[in-house]
């Protein structure tokens, strides 16, 4: 009997957390496209309902009830659904200056002083690489140079740092060491801004917001992805193309020296960086060349075309490439298709896929479907691509 009641408990504990397990891993708030359904995987007798549902412009919004067995709410979702979904495909190099939010530590030294004794100052603290700093006691951390400022008026008192790490606030607390130059020092290398250059993907009319690169810029000191406060995209030029070979990708070099500011960056995130475009002419965007963005179950196996500019002209223009597996489920990363450079004409400039053509817009039967975002450095003619409707979805949460 005991043993009898003991299942019983094993089996109603397991389901239990079965139930609890799907109910943790539904999202609040998800966006759609005009065409998907709301899927997500359920244990028995979880029901959805909606309750609710209004129009705003572009978007239908609606409340989903999660109960269970028709009886019980468990949660509620919020969906926004994208009615009109059209972007012009852009495939121009454009620049990017981003500025972080609070200053990035991306490294630590030792330091030398005025002992000419070697101090690291931030050994007995929990200060890490990546960490980004936003405060100093209750001074806020703005660039390198608000930094200088607070360190060197410490006059070598203990100081509370608040650091912004993996989306997490945490505190540390550290001691300047002052330098033979009668500087105070924190041992910490620092960044507060960074620049490069990409493929523009897409302008979208409506909302006249931008879309660039298809993954995030991250730090390379400490790989990890930027924490902006803001950020500028400027024209850029093309100086050369370094073509990509076998374990030594190729890349296209460019540069924004002097060169004209044509919008606002707003989010740097793993699925690419938007932000609001001002100055369509500086590109030559023609907004009546816009076309629907693709559903992921509309993307097939076979020939599409990519977009990209490669010399001074800026000017795009299509090449062929081959669409050779698409990951329906991949909603975790920029991953989503596995894609081939087939065109010769691609092929002699470029070797293929190389850094600075993230971004490049894909057309496949006159719909966008996605963009680059990465080579396989053992072979430069095959990458990867992020689908057109995770960058949609990653733009509409700043709209």
């Amino acid at each position: 009997m005991k043993k009898i009641k003991f299942m019983i408990t094993i089996i109603f504990l397991l389901s239990l957390y079965v139930y609890v397990a799907n109910i943790t891993l539904i999202p609040s708030s998800v966006v759609l496209l005009k065409g998907e359904e709301l899927n997500f995987k359920t244990a028995p007798g979880i029901e959805k309902i909606e309750t609710a549902k209004t129009s705003t412009d572009n978007y239908n919004v609606s409340n989903i009830e999660i109960n269970l067995f028709g009886k019980l709410p468990l949660k509620n979702i919020s969906v926004t659904t994208i009615e009109d979904t059209k972007v012009v495909p852009v495939g121009k190099i454009i620049g990017l200056k981003l500025y972080t939010n609070g200053v990035l530590i991306v490294g630590m030294s030792e330091i030398e002083d005025l002992n000419k004794t070697l101090s690291k100052p931030y050994e007995n603290s929990d200060i890490k690489e990546g960490d980004t700093i936003l405060k100093i006691n209750e001074n806020e951390i703005e660039n390198i140079e608000s930094l200088k400022e607070v360190v060197n008026n410490s006059e070598g008192n203990n100081l509370e740092l608040t650091l912004l790490r993996d989306g997490s606030i945490v505190t540390s607390n550290i001691k300047p060491v002052q330098t033979k130059l009668k500087e105070y020092k924190l041992g910490l290398w620092v960044k507060d801004a960074a620049t490069g250059v990409g493929t523009m993907t897409f302008y979208e009319p409506s909302s006249k917001l931008f879309a660039v690169l298809g993954h995030g810029i991250t730090d390379s000191d400490t790989d990890r992805l930027i924490n902006i406060d803001s950020g500028e995209l400027v024209t850029s030029r093309v100086i050369s193309i370094k073509k990509g070979e076998v374990e030594n990708p190729g890349e296209i070099k460019g540069t924004i020296l002097n060169q004209q500011t044509i919008g606002e960056v707003m989010k740097n995130t793993q699925f690419g960086i938007y932000g609001n475009l001002n100055n369509l002419t500086s590109l030559n965007i023609d907004t009546s060349k816009a076309v629907d963005v693709a559903l992921r179950s509309e993307i097939k196996q076979g020939e599409a075309k990519v977009i990209c500019a490669l010399d001074n002209s800026n000017k795009s223009k299509e090449y062929s490439i081959q669409i050779e597996k698409i990951y329906l489920d991949n909603d975790s990363n920029n991953k989503s298709m596995l894609i081939r450079v087939t065109d010769k004409e691609l092929l002699e400039k470029t070797g293929g896929i190389i850094r600075g053509l993230s971004g490049a817009p894909i057309i496949q039967n006159g719909k966008f479907v996605g963009a680059i975002t990465n080579v396989l450095v053992s072979n430069p003619e095959i990458g990867y691509a992020i689908f057109g409707d995770l960058m949609i979805k990653e733009m509409t949460k700043i709209d």
